[in-house]
């Protein structure tokens, strides 16, 4: 009987929580706002889905805006409104568990505003004694960032694996890859951000004006505002790539290597990649990037011993000189399997753009919109070792989860800025990223309670951990996640976003 009434009373909230917001955007909203909001099956189930495929909630409006205006004055209605409603900012909504859907509340589609940017999205400034940069929109997509720079021979200094991204959406968690190592996450190669906060307030921020801000919302899961523009550092861009996948087959000579690469002092200083990643390689891994006559003796070499261990690294160049950084840094490598170094030479774009080319080919497949239940972790390295033993070996093998994705690769504390908002590891210099990118079109749960095990591993072993683009069920395991920035991102929250109006997707304030 108790049950019963709990769950009429759960729909009576709903139907009143509906009501509510239907009520407000119906009376409240100006005329010129009104034509840019759609409830339409089309847009409500285009707003109620995200890359993962997993979890689906509807909006009761999607704001297609033509101005920053549009999307201040929705903020604006929703803040001074009674009952406020909640808004979500969606770029290309490559989130997978929700992040960017907005329940019963309003969705904003930020890649409407390039239809009035009237080419005024990324404009290019600076000169060589004081630097270049970009001013971006927030809708904006890197690849065509990258496209827009590369006329003028420059090109941001940090990126992301995958370009078909929004800046406003990865400069919101933290944006990293293979160049985070040298360059830091894509947070830090920002001079200044327009946001429209929580209130309806436009701030043009910096580290100069306005700083808490700036520091709250990089890194901040889009809780303290909504980014429209982004001022990105620029650096010269090269012309050619040297890419390279190095085969290891024990964990310890793999992590040794990619610890000398990164090194900043010694000689290997000299011969730093420019990018460094690195992967597992199992039985049910692709191997196209390997010559054709080389693929045999791998998968042999996978059969032996049932992971092998790829360090990936990249050069820029101009010239033909490159050839000898890359024999110099291959010299101070010790622990790699002869003959099993594997090189192409294709240009700055080709690699950059380099997943989208995969994009292409699992869309012909069926099998780029289907559930993907990703796991991203920073695992600190005194105990990357205890990790692969209990989870490579121990879960991944023995469960037969072989046709994992998984990404393994050093970033460097000393490259983050412990005043934003994201989260890494404590104390130590060097920690991994380890990404478990995991894709199903009929089982997905079973790759999520293999992830469940994963963490569950790292919590009975005592490993200090932080998820990245992550997701938590209570306020409790968010507080856990903070450590200790939760008192002050939950200041910034009250001061910037006091009636929890942002980003509730991520369920850090809304449940």
């Amino acid at each position: 009987m108790a049950t019963s009434s709990s769950i009429i009373i759960y729909f009576i909230a709903l139907f009143i929580t509906s009501f509510i917001t239907s009520t407000i955007l119906a009376v409240s909203v100006p005329p010129e706002l009104t034509d840019n909001l759609r409830t339409d099956p089309g847009a409500i189930k285009l707003a109620s889905i995200d890359y993962g495929h997993i979890i689906k909630e509807k909006p009761f409006a999607v704001l297609y805006p033509s101005s920053v205006d549009d999307i201040r004055t929705l903020i604006y209605l929703s803040y001074n409104s009674l009952f406020s409603y909640t808004i979500a900012a969606k770029g290309q909504a490559h989130s997978t568990w929700g992040q960017a859907q907005a329940n019963d509340g309003v969705v904003v589609q930020m890649n409407s505003l390039n239809r009035f940017r009237n080419g005024t999205g990324i404009l290019i400034s600076g000169d060589r004694s004081s630097g270049f940069y970009a001013d971006v929109g927030g809708e904006q997509l890197w690849i065509d960032v990258l496209n827009a720079t590369l006329t003028r021979g420059l090109s941001p200094v940090s990126w992301t694996d995958y370009l078909y991204l929004t800046v406003g959406g990865t400069l919101s968690n933290a944006g990293i890859s293979g160049h985070t190592y040298r360059k830091g996450p894509q947070i830090t190669n920002v001079l200044e951000l327009d946001v429209l906060t929580g209130k309806g307030e436009f701030v043009t921020c910096s580290p100069q004006k306005d700083s808490e801000l700036f520091y709250a919302v990089l890194g901040g899961l889009g809780q303290f505002g909504i980014i429209t523009r982004a001022r990105i550092v620029l650096g010269p861009a090269k012309k050619r790539v040297k890419w390279l996948r190095i085969l290891y087959s024990d964990f310890s000579s793999f992590s040794t290597d990619q610890k000398t690469l990164i090194s900043t002092t010694g000689p290997s200083d000299k011969v730093m990649p420019d990018f460094l990643e690195g992967h597992l390689l199992m039985n049910q891994s692709p191997l196209d990037f390997y010559p054709e006559s080389q693929r045999r003796k791998i998968t042999s070499l996978v059969n032996q011993y049932g992971i092998l261990y790829i360090i990936e690294v990249v050069t820029y160049y101009d010239n033909k000189n490159e050839a000898k950084k890359v024999k110099q840094m291959l010299k101070s490598l010790k622990g790699f399997l002869p003959g099993f170094v594997f090189e192409k030479d294709v240009t700055y774009l080709q690699f950059l753009n380099r997943v989208h080319d995969q994009e292409i080919e699992l869309g012909k497949k069926g099998l780029w919109d289907i559930p993907h239940p990703w796991l991203n972790i920073f695992i600190p390295k005194s105990r990357i070792t205890d990790f692969d033993n209990g989870v490579f070996r121990n879960i991944l093998l023995k469960r037969n989860f072989t046709s994992s994705t998984v990404l393994v690769y050093p970033l460097l504390r000393s490259k983050w800025d412990e005043r934003m908002s994201a989260v890494i590891p404590a104390e130590e210099e060097v920690f991994y990223l380890v990404g478990f990118l995991d894709a199903s079109a009929d089982n997905w749960e079973a790759f999520d309670n293999k992830n469940k095990d994963i963490l569950q591993f790292c919590v009975n072993a005592g490993i200090k951990f932080k998820q990245y683009l992550g997701h938590h069920a209570t306020k409790e395991e968010w507080i856990i996640h903070f450590g200790s920035k939760w008192n002050t991102f939950q200041q910034r929250k009250t001061r910037f976003d006091p009636r929890m109006i942002l980003s509730p997707g991520q369920r850090i304030f809304n449940y």
